[in-house]
Parts: structure tokens; sequence; C-alpha cells
């Protein structure tokens, strides 16, 4: 991820959790999730006020639903806004993303602590 495509991103989207250097994350999937919006946003799946809009709302509807919103669960609602503006959008369906998170679940319960997590055939076995 380029340090550019971040600062864009901290300056479009204003909530995004920073500290002097630019974008923080408390886990390595949060600096993933923050790098694949990046890159559909630069290959023009959505603009950045559109991912904005989108972000605000995941959070209101979160907020709504009783978060605490004390920032721990920000990338959880960045996440699912990810998932919502990626099927909108028609890159992938809903089924896809949960297929592919049931077996990544799969595939990361089967994998040692510190190795990395590779996706094999059997670990969509059992998968609708």
């Amino acid at each position: 991820m380029s340090s550019d495509a971040a600062a864009a991103a901290t300056a479009a989207v204003p909530s995004i959790p920073r500290d002097d250097d630019g974008p923080v994350f408390r886990a390595p999937w949060e600096a993933h999730a923050f790098a694949m919006v990046l890159t559909l946003h630069d290959r023009g799946v959505f603009t950045w006020p559109e991912w904005a809009v989108a972000l605000a709302d995941e959070i209101k509807r979160a907020q709504a639903a009783g978060d605490p919103d004390t920032g721990e669960t920000y990338y959880l609602h960045w996440l699912a806004t990810l998932e919502g503006l990626v099927a909108r959008k028609g890159v992938a369906s809903m089924d896809t993303l949960s297929r592919y998170r049931d077996a990544w679940n799969h595939a990361a319960d089967r994998t040692p602590h510190g190795k990395p997590i590779e996706l094999r055939p059997e670990d969509f076995c059992g998968i609708a």
C-alpha cells in the first residue's frame, strides 16, 4: 500500500484511526481490509465520497444496534462496509463472500499459530 494512497484515504475519510505517520491498525487483518479498500477505490469500484457515506451508514446501524463506539470495532464496520459495497457493485455476491469467509475460518483453524494461512480446496468442503 503506497503512502500516497493511504494519505488520500485518510484525507477523504476523516474517521480513519491515525497517528502522525498515517493510519494505525490494531491487527494485521485491519491493514489488509484497509489495503483492499484502497485497491478497489484505485480500480474505480467506488469513489471516496461513496465509501465515506457507506461507512458512516454502517457505523450508524451498528450504534443503533448497541455498538459502544469505543473505536475498537471501527475496522469491523470497515469490513462490513467493504463486503456490502462489493456485493452491491456486483464484484462478488454476499454468498460468495460468506463462502470464502467460512473457508478462511476453516483454514485458520487448521493452521499453526505463526504460520501463513493458505486456502486449500478442502477448506471449501462442506460449505454451501
